[in-house]
């Protein structure tokens, strides 16, 4: 499949694309893109879920399970690093001589002649990338994006836009962030993550390297000054000068400097300072959207007017989402899987409970990242009041022998909670009026909000 055949609505395309697993949120976003192009999508997951139906709605061929017939007439097939090779529909295809594509492959085709705006880092990529659309949106720009979540403030995670602007997270846990061509690359941070793909910190630092050098000569560099690795990786970047670097953080090093504090923060732009009025909560989310302040000035926005739009941005989903409130209890929930945004999650949490309680409910997620880690979810879960914690979320992987929540749990002085409604009740137990309850992890634990309002409702109702 070329380029030319994924590019932007109005140029034909001659073959039908199919994809394997796309009800994930990455794989969807692809398939609505297309989908909006006029290309001929189908696609098939093992579950039925709701973005299913609504690519179906758009006109997309959609089958519930996997099943080599599900291949149909397709060109070409597009599967994710989260596919088995043993999948039917995978090896119908390969044994048909389809040519099959990593889902980052299919969107770099999309993105075409585009000014292309990649986010990446080890943690803050998805409101990072959120923040940049609602910023470009909200000055009147309507660009490209696909965004690993939903974002409230546009109703969709991708979409294809009328202007030369395509902005996507780009995701560096299986490598695959280096399929795409950016003119603008954004990195938040760089930390040993998804060991079980690198093997080892020094493959991730490598990895970052390699990002940075897909910008061409006239590109930018957008890189956060506060984060060891990422500084590094600026400082190398800027040594070999094949590209430029914009620096921002807290830092002296930045050229976008956070000032004041974490209640009432202002950056200077050059010799002018300006206020920064967010309402997503976090130092984090601050350092978030002077990325997404770099990458507008890049793209010619007038300074004062990006940080007007940044004030509508209200977050993302999974990203510190507001569930709902009863009996004075409020109750959110964070995707935050590594140990670092685990604590960026509780920090921002704790701004919001202020002089109150927090509580947590934390699932650790993969086997391998329990085992490096264990001791610093710990640490980062000691910043709660409480912290009750699950089962691991496998994800893709198998059990590894001896690796369980225990490793975690061990350094707490506790036990894993049970699942259902024992985790509810232990999360609760000691919340009061005014207290923060917090799900944490990338799995299923995010069901967990709605059981716990439940349970709060039933409290309330009984007096």
């Amino acid at each position: 499949m070329s380029t030319a055949e994924l590019n932007h609505a109005g140029t034909p395309v001659r073959q039908p694309v199919h994809f394997i697993g796309i009800g994930g949120v990455g794989m969807s976003a692809v398939a609505r893109i297309m989908v909006a192009r006029d290309v001929a999508v189908s696609g098939s997951d093992a579950k039925d879920l709701p973005v299913m139906h609504d690519l179906e709605a758009q006109g997309a061929r959609i089958a519930v399970g996997y099943d080599a017939a599900n291949v149909g007439p397709a060109g070409t097939v597009v599967a994710g690093s989260a596919i088995r090779a043993d999948n039917p529909e995978l090896l119908a295809a390969r044994d048909a001589g389809i040519p099959v594509l990593h889902r980052s492959e299919a969107l770099a085709a999309l993105m075409g002649e585009d000014r292309v705006v990649t986010v990446a880092g080890t943690h803050g990529k998805t409101t990072t990338t959120s923040m940049i659309t609602v910023l470009l949106k909200g000055i009147g720009l309507d660009p490209s994006y696909a965004i690993g979540a939903a974002v409230p403030a546009l109703g969709v995670n991708a979409a294809s836009g009328a202007d030369d602007v395509f902005v996507a997270e780009a995701d560096e846990s299986d490598g695959s962030f280096l399929n795409y061509s950016p003119r603008i690359a954004v990195v938040t941070n760089v930390e040993a993550d998804h060991l079980d793909h690198y093997g080892t910190a020094d493959a991730v630092y490598r990895a970052f390297d390699d990002f940075a050098a897909l910008l061409p000569a006239d590109g930018l560099l957008v890189i956060c000054a506060d984060d060891d690795g990422a500084a590094a990786l600026a400082d190398r970047v800027a040594a070999a000068g094949h590209t430029r670097v914009l620096r921002y953080g807290a830092s002296e090093a930045a050229d976008l400097r956070l000032l004041g504090t974490a209640s009432d923060p202002s950056v200077l732009i050059g010799e002018q300072e300006h206020p920064l009025r967010l309402t997503v909560p976090g130092r984090h989310n601050q350092l978030n959207a002077l990325a997404a302040l770099g990458v507008a000035l890049e793209l010619g926005v007038n300074a004062d007017d990006a940080l007007a739009a940044l004030e509508d941005f209200r977050g993302a989903a999974r990203r510190f989402e507001f569930k709902g409130e009863v009996g004075g209890i409020r109750v959110y929930d964070d995707y935050a899987h590594h140990p670092t945004e685990v604590r960026a999650a509780l920090n921002a949490a704790r701004t919001v409970a202020g002089e109150h309680r927090l509580h947590v409910l934390f699932q650790p997620h993969l086997f391998s990242r329990t085992r490096e880690f264990a001791q610093e979810f710990a640490e980062s879960l000691r910043l709660a009041d409480t912290a009750v914690v699950l089962d691991i979320y496998p994800a893709r992987e198998d059990p590894i022998p001896g690796v369980s929540s225990e490793l975690i749990t061990a350094y707490l002085g506790t036990k894993p909670s049970e699942p259902g409604e024992r985790a509810v009740e232990a999360v609760l137990r000691g919340a009061g009026e005014g207290d923060v309850v917090l799900t944490v992890g990338a799995g299923d634990v995010t069901a967990y909000g709605a059981l716990i309002l439940d349970a709060l409702e039933d409290a309330v109702a009984h007096g």
